[in-house]
């Protein structure tokens, strides 16, 4: 097998590149390093199964292997990142995602797109099954990444429908694990990187509104069951414990035993107060549970910061 990861460099998309090395795939990674990390690739220098493009999504993709699959993981996706290039976002989202499905098409490949439980917005209906329609404000600052992704699914299943084309679609929950950037604004890095300063942990409004956490290598696996699978409607792929994020940041500073009091911040605008993915089909068509409970894969989560945060990070890259 011979798949391409668009946004392989970051995040998900390091950790889903080593996943199908270690399946004896063959792997090429495109990737722009906005905010993807050289750093997550290093390892895999000299390995003869893997293959780095250096180039935007937004510019035609030409490989001229034969590719099995396409995965589209690139992305901003944190508040810091698409509210700082929220233009670049959007067109992420459409043109980016139409060049890829245009590169899958062209190769006869299977279409794996990485939603998010953001075309969800502000939830009005809990937990959120892949049926509800979702509560998003289209011209509020979180739309750039909410309606990219919106879009980017309408798109991948009109290319299913009319051209043919075999596609997946993952809304993913929020996920967390080694090689999430220090300053990436999410709420476990946020904590785990100010506990570890032995600073305050910044909460936004009361703290009262709810997440659900799924460790990397769950939903991991969770992608692969749902590449190599036969469905090709939406799954959610998170974990469907929720916590508060007062309970968080209790749970981070027991690990630690570190990190001040909270400290209040303003709630950002169109944050959701409650989110939980409904995992009914991601148990009954994928066989697929997270089994990582929080506490272990935050103790795998702070090793890793505490072994990452003595080298410094690497400088953002502008978008060009």
């Amino acid at each position: 097998m011979r798949v391409l990861i668009a946004g392989g460099a970051g995040f998900l998309g390091s950790h889903l590149t080593d996943r199908y090395l270690g399946l004896g795939a063959e792997v090429i990674v495109l990737d722009n390093f906005v905010t993807g990390a050289r750093e997550n690739l290093a390892h895999l220098s000299g390995n003869p199964r893997f293959r780095l493009i250096e180039q935007d999504v937004l510019q035609p993709v030409t490989v001229r292997e034969k590719l099995d699959g396409v995965f589209h993981l690139a992305s901003p996706a944190s508040p810091v990142d698409y509210l700082k290039l929220p233009v670049e976002t959007l067109l992420v989202g459409s043109i980016g995602t139409l060049q890829l499905l245009e590169l899958a098409k062209e190769h006869g490949a299977r279409f794996l797109l990485a939603s998010t439980s953001e075309v969800y917005g502000d939830p009005e209906v809990h937990p959120q099954p892949e049926t509800y329609w979702g509560n998003v404000n289209p011209i509020g600052p979180r739309s750039v990444y909410d309606e990219s992704k919106r879009f980017a699914e309408a798109l991948t299943m009109a290319y299913h429908r009319t051209r043919d084309l075999d596609i997946r679609i993952a809304r993913i929950f929020n996920t967390y694990g080694p090689r999430m950037r220090f300053n990436d604004g999410r709420v476990v890095s946020n904590f785990v990187r100010q506990a570890l300063d032995g600073a305050p942990l910044t909460v936004y409004g009361e703290g009262s509104q709810s997440r659900s956490f799924c460790y990397v290598d769950d939903l991991i696996e969770g992608l692969v069951r749902l590449f190599q699978g036969t469905y090709s409607e939406p799954v959610n792929l998170g974990n469907d414990g929720e916590f508060t994020v007062r309970e968080l940041a209790n749970i981070v500073r027991r690990i630690l035993g570190s990190g001040g009091p909270d400290v209040r911040e303003p709630l950002p605008v169109d944050d959701p107060n409650q989110r939980r993915p409904d995992l009914t089909v991601a148990r009954s068509v994928l066989g697929w549970s997270p089994v990582v409970p929080l506490e272990e894969g935050l103790r795998l989560t702070i090793e890793d910061f505490r072994a990452r945060r003595a080298r410094p990070e690497p400088e953002a890259v502008s978008w060009t």
